[in-house]
């Protein structure tokens, strides 16, 4: 099995530097939008050999290092008691928004695997697909990033419900967060049972959050499920989105690797994170638009940034966009692998 993923995880420094893109299945490959176009969303996630299927697309036709788990951080939300749906233009909604103690008496706590046994069936049968050759990694939304999906009712600009909450329902926020918390604890261990070989924890919302405000409502949970999940004996990833303020902090999360996003390059990320810190990184999508010249200059750099952490991942800072094209992404993987060797 190409190891080089789990061994820059593990605090190794590697030739080539792996790689693996946020979204590396999505929209942006026509075999994907081929199995789309005969299923929604949701069903895809939850048809274990579609699922598995989507998964495999970018490690067959791309090359990279590690395959992640094809579903959707709600998932587990609907489990608990929820509606969910996606919507064209408004994307996810959350049925009933919860923002009082009756709307949050409708949650209850999860047995994955009989409550969400699709998530499983689609990792075993990837470990079978994918024969060894790269390793899977599993995943789950952070609490407090679930949180704003359950009391907003889906997406938000200006995040208001859960930070009225937060500020003045504090016993409600962390019966709700508790609630998560342990949810997201017993799925990543499922997920791990079920044989995900590393985790990512996706904080998309934490970085909305002050400094105080997020040790206090957002990292204390992470760092509750790393410090839970540690003797599974698989890497755990922590990625906050926009959290370059907050770098510091998330160093105490308990994590071992740190996914940045492009904001914070990888240079300035370090100061904080401190140079043995395993970092995960940090491509702006948008410079997959780039003429490859230019392109292989900006790889270029971060894999020269990258060479002062303890090991590197190189990553997208954010999710690969829809508008992207597939040889692009190609060209990207190869010159990473090109420049790191």
């Amino acid at each position: 099995m190409n190891e080089n993923f789990l061994r820059a995880c593990r605090g190794e420094k590697t030739q080539p530097v792996p790689v693996w893109f946020m979204r590396q299945a999505g929209r942006y490959l026509p075999e994907y939008q081929q199995i789309r176009g005969k299923a929604d969303f949701l069903t895809m996630c939850k048809t274990p050999e579609l699922a598995a299927e989507v998964t495999l697309q970018p490690v067959d036709l791309l090359g990279v290092d590690a395959a992640i788990l094809f579903s959707d951080i709600l998932v587990p939300l609907e489990a608990m008691g929820t509606g969910l749906s996606f919507q064209e233009g408004r994307g996810p909604v959350i049925t009933p928004a919860v923002r009082s103690w009756d709307e949050f008496s409708i949650l209850h706590s999860v047995d994955p695997e009989k409550e969400i046994p699709f998530v499983f069936d689609t990792i075993r049968i990837l470990r079978k697909e994918l024969s060894n050759r790269v390793p899977l990694i599993g995943f789950a939304g952070a609490p407090f990033t679930l949180a704003t999906y359950l009391i907003e009712g889906g997406s938000s600009k200006s995040f208001i419900n859960v930070k009225k909450m937060f500020f003045s329902q504090p016993d409600l926020f962390r019966a709700i967060m508790d609630l998560i918390t342990e949810v997201t604890i017993k799925y990543l261990s499922a997920q791990i049972e079920a044989g995900a070989q590393a985790i990512q924890l996706f904080d998309t919302w934490g970085g909305i959050l002050t400094r105080q405000d997020f040790r206090d409502g957002a990292l204390v949970y992470a760092r509750r499920i790393f410090n839970a999940i540690r003797d599974r004996g698989v890497p755990m990833i922590y990625f906050v989105y926009n959290g370059g303020h907050l770098l510091d902090l998330i160093r105490r999360s308990g994590a071992d690797v740190f996914g940045l996003d492009w904001r914070t390059d990888i240079a300035t990320a370090l100061k904080d994170l401190g140079s043995d810190a395993v970092i995960q990184g940090n491509l702006d999508p948008c410079l997959l638009f780039l003429p490859e010249e230019r392109l292989r200059e900006r790889i270029a750099d971060i894999l020269a940034q990258g060479l002062a952490a303890k090991a590197h991942i190189f990553n997208l800072g954010h999710g690969v966009l829809p508008e992207i094209p597939p040889e692009k992404v190609k060209l990207a993987i190869n010159i990473i692998h090109e420049l790191s060797l």
